[in-house]
């Protein structure tokens, strides 16, 4: 009984690792949007010096994985969980580093008045961002349901990204001046639209860790 308490003890340390992660993760997208809206270079600069810690954790909670494989050996749905911590913890470190790419952008284009007020990419980032925070709780409560709903929210940021799509082309056809602005703003709505797609990888893992199916989410 004691060792499987300490290995209880072992999972919710990694369960709260990865919260935590998680939370750092949620902060940099915020961010490094805010950034980009207010113009803030320090705050831009903040998120590019926040990765070390992010990628620090991942590589952190990567070696506590293997280690409770290697001396736990645990099967069914404890290897499942174990698992599941790992691909979550490398689907977090990507997102992080598009808040980084978003950041060093807000640094490119401290300089330049945006050719119209950002709308629809701090939309995007808001529901994105409250996809991690919800899919992280799915993690922690096993709630595979609750994972499969917040996947279903990709589908607005795939509709949000393509009205910014079709805006920016606009603006490039109308104004050649704005070109690489409006270039460097798509790809920001790039980079949102694929952190919904890692959050949405994260949801389909906790359905595997519920289920023992690995399925896909939000086709």
């Amino acid at each position: 009984m004691a060792v499987r308490n300490q290995f209880d003890e072992q999972l919710q340390s990694l369960h709260h690792q990865l919260l935590r992660m998680g939370m750092l993760v949620e902060e940099a997208v915020h961010q490094a949007v805010k950034s980009l809206v207010d113009k803030d270079i320090k705050l831009a600069g903040k998120v590019i010096d926040g990765d070390k810690e992010i990628n620090d954790a991942e590589m952190d909670i990567e070696q506590k994985c293997f280690t409770l494989i290697a001396l736990q050996q645990p099967v069914g749905g404890d290897l499942r969980r174990i698992a599941t911590a790992l691909k979550i913890s490398t689907d977090l470190e990507r997102i992080a580093d598009h808040a980084v790419s978003i950041a060093k952008t807000t640094i490119r284009l401290k300089d330049e008045i945006y050719a119209k007020p950002l709308i629809d990419i701090p939309q995007m980032a808001n529901i994105v961002k409250g996809m991690v925070r919800d899919a992280l709780d799915a993690y922690i409560h096993l709630d595979h349901q609750e994972a499969n709903q917040v996947a279903e929210r990709d589908d607005k940021v795939d509709t949000l990204f393509k009205e910014i799509f079709t805006e920016m082309i606009d603006l490039m056809n109308s104004d050649s001046s704005v070109i690489q602005q409006a270039t460097h703003l798509l790809l920001i709505a790039q980079y949102l639209e694929r952190i919904g797609d890692y959050v949405t990888n994260i949801c389909e893992w906790i359905v595997y860790m519920k289920t023992g199916k690995k399925v896909e989410l939000n086709q």
